[in-house]
């Protein structure tokens, strides 16, 4: 076994370790080593859920003779995208530059420096379907290196120049956007609307098809719903489509990654942590209880492990008669699957990811009745600040079995995590979820106001000059700045400093044109921009029972903030600086509502017939 494999804080390089390649992991080691033997690098980047990864893995990376010539000729670096997303994403810019089909297994050759000269996919173990293999691509490469040496080093510099541009190519401040343009960003998206199916697409019958839930949140927020209903409405039937079609397993309950077809079937059958985190969100706002619940017993029963956090992923593969398949478990009814090992679940606990899991569980139980899906969602909390959490307070990107990665925690990490411990002090009443998430916030945020990644992102690569793109779209999840955004407003809601409602407006002002004219790509700015757009509802009920009926009411409110506390947890939040709290307590004994609106609260209510719906 690969030593230095082996003790990964990654399921997928520890899966690795039994490879003939001499895998390094990620470091400045491998490059060391390169400049050492004056050979190129083999990064090899993928995760542990990528079914061609997979594949790749079995036909080249455990073939003796394929890697002795990698042993031979190269420096070997096994990466998880999932751990180093900021190295993903700096190579996947840089494989552009040499093919369109990206993805992954995405394999990247740099020089010793670290800047790429080549890259590509999946390579096959011979040649087909117009690709060459993978040893031909390793005897090309490594000719190349020696006897083209000069032509090698000028296609890695105008890689590095052409990343450096696109970086320093972000956009300007500009104005936040008005209801109007919110309302109009809701019609393009409408327009996308894959009218017999549902979702967004096309009318290929053979196009991939992904849910893009970040999307259907925005569509799913008050300021268009009020706005536009008919553009709202998308979202509710881009839901029900999805959970009546084969991309939600019938028996556990979770969404798989995407559908292969624009009717929503032939999933590809992994099932991630933030595709199940962030539909949880929009089935409780699409009233679909059934949905909900059985997004949450996925996340639950199935992603959640035994220290507490939630695991990354669930594989699409697993043994089925002594062979690997694709899916087929997931085939299967009940019945049939209880004879079965499941697919294997990638236990990495990713910081951010667990911050949307968290928020979510936490606002489904609230607005479901569902307390113990509140357990769950503090349980995962705890769990990430006790071992994602490092002594000076930074955050690390994952740990697996409480033993953290050494790759550090993104700018997404800090602002999902946020929202989620957010999320998670209004559902429990304990301020000190919210503390936390301020720390987290203002960690982020420099003595000139700018938005950084604390410790500066991924130190390798700022060593080579290499730099990830700027960016602030979607992929399957809230980019950093809108997810920073969100925490920051949410804390705000709460009756945080005004400051963290200016830090949230300047994010999302700097990025609105973009995100104004490709909505699809900005849904999690844009939900952002729409919480900002209105005076906001925030709903303070004082009760020692939760189960009193004014509290019941309040829940079934709409409102952006519903927050119910005991006498002593109202105290203790306005002693930590949250103004909504301040003077909130039970009249004569009862149960007691507080109906603010922009922080301008109306009379004390007790009686539930007083408290409006809207």
């Amino acid at each position: 076994m690969n030593p230095r494999l082996e003790s990964s804080a990654s399921p997928y390089l520890r899966a690795h370790a039994g490879n003939p390649v001499a895998w390094y992991p990620w470091g400045e080691a491998a490059f060391a080593e390169a400049r050492r033997r004056d050979v190129p690098v083999l990064v090899s980047i993928g995760y542990s859920t990528c079914h061609w990864c997979h594949v790749m893995a079995r036909e080249s990376f455990s073939d003796v003779e394929t890697a002795a010539a990698i042993n031979r000729g190269f420096v070997a670096v096994k990466v998880d995208r999932e751990e180093h997303p900021e190295v993903d994403a700096a190579y996947l810019a840089a494989a552009s530059a040499f093919t369109r089909s990206l993805g992954w297994p995405l394999t990247v050759f740099t020089t010793p420096e670290g800047r790429p000269f080549y890259a590509g996919t999946y390579f096959p173990p011979e040649p087909r379907s117009g690709l060459p293999s993978f040893g031909e691509v390793l005897a090309a490469v490594q000719e190349a290196w020696t006897e083209r040496r000069e032509q090698v080093d000028g296609t890695a510099d105008a890689v590095a120049q052409a990343l450096a541009e696109t970086r320093a190519s972000a956009s300007a401040a500009g104005a936040l956007p008005t209801s109007d343009d919110l309302a109009r960003a809701a019609d393009a998206l409408a327009a996308r609307e894959d009218r017999e199916f549902g979702g967004f697409g096309g009318t290929d019958p053979a196009a991939p098809k992904f849910p893009i839930a970040t999307a259907l949140r925005f569509l799913q927020t008050s300021a268009v719903r009020a706005a536009d209903p008919a553009a709202s409405a998308v979202a509710e039937r881009a839901l029900a489509a999805m959970a009546a079609s084969p991309l939600r397993d019938p028996v556990e309950g979770g969404f798989f990654r995407y559908a292969t077809r624009r009717d929503w079937s032939v999933p590809h059958y992994e099932r991630m942590l933030t595709d199940n985190a962030q539909l949880l969100d929009v089935a409780v706002s699409a009233g679909d209880a059934e949905t909900a619940h059985g997004i949450a017993r996925f996340l639950i029963d199935v992603l959640q492990q035994p220290a507490g956090g939630f695991g990354a992923a669930q594989d699409s593969e697993s043994w089925i008669d002594g062979i690997r398949s694709e899916g087929g478990y997931y085939q299967r009814d009940a019945d049939a699957r209880a004879d079965l090992d499941p697919p294997a679940v990638d236990g990495k606990v990713v910081t951010g990811w667990n911050g949307l899991a968290i928020g979510a569980l936490a606002r489904a139980a609230a607005r479901l009745g569902e307390p113990e899906w509140t357990e769950a969602a503090r349980w995962a909390a705890d769990a990430v600040i006790g071992a994602d959490a490092r002594g000076d307070g930074a955050l690390v990107r994952a740990s697996l079995n409480e033993i953290s990665s050494p790759a550090a925690a993104t700018l997404a990490d800090y602002g999902q995590f946020a929202s989620g411990l957010a999320a998670l002090a209004v559902a429990t009443g304990e301020v000190a979820y919210a503390e936390t998430a301020r720390r987290l916030v203002l960690a982020c945020v420099d003595d000139a106001g700018e938005v950084r990644t604390p410790g500066g992102g991924d130190a390798v690569l700022a060593s080579q000059g290499i730099e990830a793109p700027d960016e602030a779209s979607d992929g399957d999840e809230p980019s950093g700045f809108a997810a920073l955004a969100d925490a920051a407003v949410s804390l705000w809601l709460l009756g945080a400093t005004d400051d963290l409602r200016g830090l949230a407006e300047r994010i999302v002002a700097r990025r609105s044109a973009a995100a104004l004219a490709q909505p699809l790509a900005y849904g999690a700015l844009l939900r952002v921009a729409a919480v900002l757009s209105r005076p906001p509802r925030q709903i303070v009920v004082i009760a020692e029972d939760p189960e009193a009926p004014i509290v019941t009411a309040a829940r079934a409110a709409e409102a952006e903030v519903v927050a119910v506390v005991t006498g002593a947890q109202a105290l203790a939040w306005a002693a930590a600086g949250f103004s909504l709290f301040a003077e909130k307590a039970a009249r004569a004994g009862l149960a007691t509502a507080y109906d603010c609106r922009a922080f301008a609260c109306r009379l004390p209510v007790t009686d539930p017939e007083d408290l409006p719906v809207s």
